[in-house]
Order: structure tokens, then sequence, then C-alpha cells
């Protein structure tokens, strides 16, 4: 049980560096995104409110692989902050890896218009 604290402990300390570093204004607001075990979720958050102005997930996404499921949740979250007028983000990875499903719902986001 110790290797899963240390593992749980070390996430929560890279998460809390992010997020020390990255504030969401109503100029460029945060994109928050989390993942659970199946799905993966996304936020568009300012923080100087601490409002959720855009949300989508990977529930509903038609992907048959996760990563093409992010692909998708990118995309639709770049056009419902375009719909929102929000052009300009700063993206939180929220302690995860920026690499796989991270990744990719980054980068579908910067192709739907996005800029961070």
């Amino acid at each position: 049980m110790k290797i899963l604290e240390k593992k749980q402990h070390i996430f929560a300390r890279r998460k809390a560096r992010i997020r020390a570093k990255i504030h969401g204004t109503a100029e460029r607001p945060r994109l928050a995104v989390f993942k659970s075990h199946k799905y993966i979720y996304a936020q568009v958050i300012d923080d100087d409110k601490g409002a959720t102005l855009v949300a989508s997930d990977s529930r509903k996404s038609q992907g048959k692989t996760p990563v093409e499921r992010a692909k998708e949740l990118g995309v639709e979250i770049a056009k419902k902050a375009k719909a929102a007028k929000i052009g300009k983000i700063v993206f939180d990875r929220g302690g995860y890896l920026y690499a796989g499903k991270i990744k990719m719902v980054a980068d579908a986001a910067r192709e739907g218009g996005l800029e961070f």
C-alpha cells in the first residue's frame, strides 16, 4: 500500500506545482483536463469568478480508441469556446504528463482555433 500512497503524493505535488503557476482570468480562462479510467473531461474556467464557462466530456464520443475520443473532445471544447467568444486560454494538464490523451486534447484544441 505504500507504493500507491507514494504515487498519489507525487501526483498531488505535481498538480499543486502546476496550479501555482496557472491562473485563469476573464481574458485568458483556464482549460482544465481531467482523466478518469473511462472518460476525459475538459472545462474552461474563469478563476477570478470561480465559474465554469464551457464544459465537455468524451462520454458520447464516437471514437474507437481513447486517443481518438480525446481528439474529438479537444475539437468540441474549441468549438464551444469559440461560440462563447473565447480565443486565448491557459492550458492546465492537472498533474498528468503531457503525453497521449492529454497531448491529443491540447493539439485538437489548437487545431480548433484556441491559442495557448
